[in-house]
């Protein structure tokens, strides 16, 4: 799943990106509202964490020209003023949460959870695929009666693969929301990671695919279907 994160404090926010980052999240960050404004116009986020207090533009108005401009992303705001009118300030101007400062981390990723989880085919902590299990809030793995120890970056992928079983996913859309915003379009590097997570299921459970590939569309996760190979 990948965030925007709105925070124009350098420490807050390298601090924030990076436990994020080691929840399996792809994070970008924009440190005013510009910034978040452009960075949303040319990438799919899954969630945006909006600090309220930004330089030139605020977050809410942020949160108002996302909304006019027809943007659903869950929005989670983040900010020191914290009294119920601005509470209420923020969430009439669109946001779907509102978190005071200074919070703990361990709230704002449950909040962050729960937010992921509102749309339809994200209800669910576990994920189920066949004989493939996903404990989505403690990012364990198993196939059968096995365990399968993933790498952050192996994980989101798989996740995000999960949430969309039997879908056929393009190597763009999973770059919008398992990569950051520093990912070559021209490297190799989902498919080096298809091929890493495409072994470690089978090792898990030899003789049975559950990762295709459809050459020339992209890739699907579930049985083997006409067309996979």
């Amino acid at each position: 799943m990948r965030i925007l994160l709105v925070e124009d404090e350098h420490d807050a926010a390298r601090m924030l990106a990076k436990g994020l980052r080691e929840r399996t999240y792809a994070v970008d960050v924009a440190i005013d509202g510009d910034a978040a404004m452009a960075k949303a116009s040319v990438n799919e986020y899954d969630l945006i964490l909006l600090d309220v207090m930004l330089p030139g533009k605020s977050g809410l108005d942020v949160c108002r020209e996302l909304r006019s401009a027809g943007k659903a992303t869950p929005i989670l705001m983040l900010t020191a003023l914290d009294n119920v009118d601005d509470r209420v300030q923020g969430l009439d101007t669109g946001a779907d949460d509102y978190l005071g400062k200074p919070f703990d981390l361990n709230e704002l990723l449950a909040r962050v959870r729960a937010l992921l989880r509102r749309g339809p085919r994200l209800a669910n902590n576990i994920l189920e695929v066949c004989d493939l299990r996903l404990d989505t809030r403690r990012r364990t793995v198993q196939r059968g009666a096995r365990s399968i120890e993933l790498t952050a970056k192996e994980y989101a992928l798989l996740e995000y693969m999960a949430r969309r079983a039997g879908e056929v996913i393009g190597r763009a859309d999973i770059s919008e929301h398992v990569w950051e915003e520093d990912y070559d379009p021209f490297s190799n590097v989902i498919e080096v990671y298809i091929q890493r997570l495409r072994r470690k299921l089978e090792e898990a459970q030899p003789g049975t695919r559950l990762l295709h590939t459809r050459r020339g569309e992209g890739y699907r996760l579930g049985a083997q279907e006409l067309g996979d190979v």
